[in-house]
């Protein structure tokens, strides 16, 4: 497991926008998401097609390494289908609940650490093998 790695950084409004406006196309938003937080994300995400408009990962610390992260999942407030699965399964849920408090950072650092050599030594298709993909949850 890599759960973390949404600690830093920002992403495109296009990139969760099926979240906020036709969660399984249903033209709904996503019943997981947070009540309070999903009006927010809509303020700074009003049309579903912004390819521009970047939204925080781990709003209130998106350029710190930290456990926030996991306080914002736990609340549901992740910004991808990825973040609110982790509350679905019971060892990633139990997993998120406990880095939530904050007091376990050298376990995170040790496993986040862990799962990037294990991700390094994963080979990488070239060519004709492998492809971008211009959405990374959806093959192209």
């Amino acid at each position: 497991m890599h759960a973390g790695g949404h600690t830093l950084g920002t992403s495109h409004c296009s990139s969760f926008a099926d979240r906020l406006y036709n969660f399984s196309g249903t033209m709904m938003a996503d019943p997981s998401l947070d009540k309070r937080y999903l009006p927010r994300l809509k303020r700074k995400c009003s049309n579903p097609g912004d390819t521009t408009t970047l939204v925080e990962m781990d709003p209130g610390s998106f350029k710190t390494f930290d456990l926030g992260y996991f306080a914002n999942v736990a609340k549901r407030r992740g910004l991808f289908h990825s973040d609110g699965a982790l509350l679905t399964d019971p060892f990633t849920r139990a997993y998120v609940l406990r880095h939530a408090t904050g007091g376990y950072k050298e376990e995170f650092f040790a496993d986040f650490a862990a799962s990037m050599l294990k991700m390094g030594a994963v080979d990488v298709l070239t060519g004709s093998q492998g492809e971008i993909r211009k959405k990374c949850n959806v093959v192209n």
